[in-house]
């Protein structure tokens, strides 16, 4: 067995013309590794190409969506570690998800952080079940939202985003569905979920192709125009000592030098 098969990050099962890709990292609540997003790129690919697939459902394992950035690994990159190739790949992930030629349709019953709001906000559709939760923490790390940015600000309403952004609040998926950031605060994710992809089996490929690149044309726009921009800024960020100090200080289970 390779290696890559006893470190499976991605778990991928299909039924009918649905396609479930779970973030399947629990041991480190499922953050963006280098390995996940490759994993996650390569499940998100092959659904893309086959034909019998009608819609894909992105999802998890666990108590928590997705962390964000895989700090471990972010913390201990050494001095030329290429931060702008790492900012790179997540926004070609993001950008995968909004162009992938079937819907994408997130299902989140966990915590969602720093990283993970950009996947849940670059999916076409997404149902957050009562344990959902919802937060960008990297502001309080020496951080800022950089990449997410592409998916997270065309969603939100601006003044919430201003709040979230700066504040680094948690809120529920109530709130959520009132900003914008998901489509439904479901209580049963499964009866909900059943009746959107039931519904989705009844259009043709064409149909929901060409419908997915019409309304996320803004969308891709926005992120092919400033995708440069943010990338720079956060390599910049994951780079500098105020970030390093933010990182190891969660590491560590502690009060950064700035906390009040």
């Amino acid at each position: 067995m390779s290696t890559q098969e006893t470190q499976r990050r991605v778990s991928v099962t299909t039924t009918g013309s649905v396609t479930t890709v779970a973030l399947d990292s629990p041991h480190n609540r499922n953050a963006l590794s280098g390995l996940l997003v490759g994993q996650l790129r390569e499940a998100l690919e092959a659904a893309a190409a086959d034909g019998a697939v009608r819609a894909v459902v992105l999802t998890h394992t666990g108590g928590t969506f997705c962390a964000g950035a895989d700090l471990s690994e972010a913390s201990a990159a050494p001095e030329d570690d290429p931060a702008r190739a790492r900012a790179d790949e997540l926004v070609d992930l993001l950008r995968l998800i909004v162009t992938l030629p079937k819907p994408v349709v997130g299902v989140v019953d966990g915590h969602v952080r720093a990283g993970g709001m950009g996947l849940v906000a670059a999916c076409d559709i997404v149902l957050a079940g009562p344990s959902a939760t919802f937060a960008l923490t990297e502001s309080r790390l020496g951080l800022a939202a950089s990449v997410i940015s592409l998916t997270v600000l065309p969603r939100i309403d601006p003044r919430a985003a201003s709040r979230v952004f700066l504040t680094g609040e948690k809120f529920d998926a109530a709130e959520a569905a009132r900003i914008g950031m998901v489509t439904e605060s479901a209580q049963d994710l499964t009866a909900a979920l059943d009746t959107l992809t039931g519904d989705l089996a009844k259009c043709s490929p064409q149909g929901l192709r060409e419908s997915k690149a019409l309304v996320n044309h803004e969308l891709l726009a926005h992120l092919d125009e400033h995708r440069d921009r943010v990338a720079a800024q956060s390599s910049r960020l994951f780079s500098s000592e105020e970030a390093k100090e933010g990182m190891t200080a969660f590491l560590q289970r502690r009060a950064p030098r700035w906390s009040a």
